[in-house]
């Protein structure tokens, strides 16, 4: 069955198959910047990413992926501009830069593995690839692509047939899009830095032909990804924020030192909302699994969460229907069980038929809305069967929602560790019974149900359980 993703360089749905047309796809993801914690909006691309690994091995394809570590801090503006990132988490912290990478990165894979996303087969972090950018950098001053200024090395985009080629902007709007400020060394406004040269007190610099420097922020993704896939691979991956400034400047990169876009697909996850605006640490709505876990809700149900919209539209999340993800976890978990222990045969052409739409739909742009229609119409399914089991668990490598520990999740949920809220809210719902407040006390109770939480009141007292 053909295999269907939507490539935004061409704006189209197109049938895919590997460009060397081995059984081998080769995939670069762009992956965190490690200053702070990765939030819910940044891990909804990494879900997206898992799915795609996930569908394409389903599909018996082996994989080559590479996902970069940004441990060398960009600037905070397109316009190349700002502070390092890095360095200004590092003053922050009071901590080597070195150090805030580490301890950042090592919490962005154990909250990869909360979410079950499989971790690329090749995990490159951009202090190891100084060498290979800076060969990046002056093969393109030798293609006569970049120039010397003051302040860095840079990309010159009138050398190059058209800029931009993703966005599809003209360039007018390309410039307003990267935010350029004037700078009279440039010889176009929106050429970008490739490499900068590093003020005396900047603490991130490496010795250069141009003196100690740094990297500019897209030259790693070009120099990393054509050291391990070439100088031409099958999928680059990303958010819909890399599409105007950092994936253009990638296709720019590459076309001027190898004369070939380096992807043939490429592929955007769309952004994240929260209460129906937008994401930002200055509205205090940045969340991390740790935040949702202190109201009850598990990563695996975030992910189920995810799974309600198809990526290239955009999803709101708010925390009720976080928690009504973790309920349908939980039935999920249930159904599965049942189906397990179910004793009716099922006959062969029923099993055929489920797993043809499963595939049709995750072949279809990675379908998942329709695709997890599936999958709860065989929980839902009248007859109990052990044969539906196997097929959610043969399905579940392409969800990843660990169904196979379902009676771990659902034990481990009776004997959870309550959020400080709940248990407040069982207090005072404990206080209310005493006071005879039954108005109130049902009040409370309705109130934990909305958390997802389910309260009974038996002779011992009150009982509450996971929803």
């Amino acid at each position: 069955m053909d295999i269907q993703f939507y490539n935004t360089l061409t704006r189209t749905k197109q049938n895919f198959k590997p460009i060397d047309g081995s059984n081998q796809v080769r995939i670069y993801s762009c992956g965190p910047t490690v200053y702070s914690y990765a939030h819910i909006g940044n891990f909804r691309a990494y879900i997206f990413m898992d799915t795609l690994r996930r569908v394409l091995k389903y599909n018996g394809y082996e994989l080559k992926h590479v996902m970069n570590i940004t441990d060398v801090g960009h600037l905070e503006s397109d316009a190349d501009d700002g502070e390092d990132k890095m360095e200004k988490a590092a003053k922050k912290e009071n901590k080597d830069p070195y150090e805030i990478a580490k301890f950042y990165t090592d919490i962005f894979f154990e909250d990869m593995a909360k979410l079950n996303i499989e971790k690329p087969e090749i995990i490159a972090k951009a202090t190891d690839h100084i060498n290979e950018m800076l060969e990046f950098v002056q093969g393109l001053v030798k293609n006569g692509y970049a120039y010397e200024t003051s302040k860095g090395i840079y990309f010159d985009i009138s050398k190059l047939d058209k800029y931009p080629v993703l966005s599809n902007r003209k360039v007018d709007e390309q410039i307003a899009g990267a935010r350029v400020d004037v700078d009279e060394e440039k010889k176009n406004p929106y050429d970008f830095a490739l490499w900068i040269k590093a003020p005396e007190n900047h603490i991130m610099k490496w010795e250069s032909p141009w003196g100690l420097s740094y990297p500019g922020w897209h030259i790693e993704c070009s120099a990393m990804g054509r050291k391990y896939l070439g100088d031409e691979f099958d999928i680059h991956t990303g958010g819909i924020d890399h599409i105007p400034t950092h994936h253009e400047n990638e296709i720019a990169q590459s076309k001027g030192l190898t004369g070939k876009v380096p992807a043939k697909f490429w592929m955007h996850v769309e952004f994240l909302q929260v209460d129906g605006g937008k994401m930002s640490k200055s509205l205090g709505n940045t969340y991390t699994l740790a935040d949702l876990q202190k109201k009850g809700i598990e990563p695996l149900a975030y992910k189920l969460f995810c799974f309600t919209a198809h990526y290239r539209t955009k999803l709101n999340f708010t925390f009720d229907t976080a928690l009504a993800n973790q309920k349908s976890l939980t039935r999920l978990r249930e159904g599965f069980i049942k189906q397990l222990k179910g004793k009716e045969k099922i006959e062969d052409d029923e099993i055929k038929e489920y797993e043809n739409k499963f595939l049709e739909t995750i072949n279809d742009d990675l379908n998942m809305p329709a695709t997890m229609g599936i999958v709860w119409e065989i929980i839902r399914n009248s007859k109990q069967s052990k044969q539906f089991a196997e097929l959610l668990l043969k399905f579940d490598n392409v969800l990843g929602l660990d169904l196979k520990n379902s009676e771990k999740y659902l034990e481990a949920s009776k004997n959870l560790e309550l959020p400080q809220d709940i248990k407040e809210l069982l207090e005072k719902r404990k206080q209310a019974r005493i006071e005879k407040d039954w108005a109130l006390s049902d009040k409370l109770r309705d109130e934990l149900n909305k958390k997802g939480y389910s309260v009974k009141d038996t002779k011992d007292g009150m009982t509450v359980e996971k929803l």
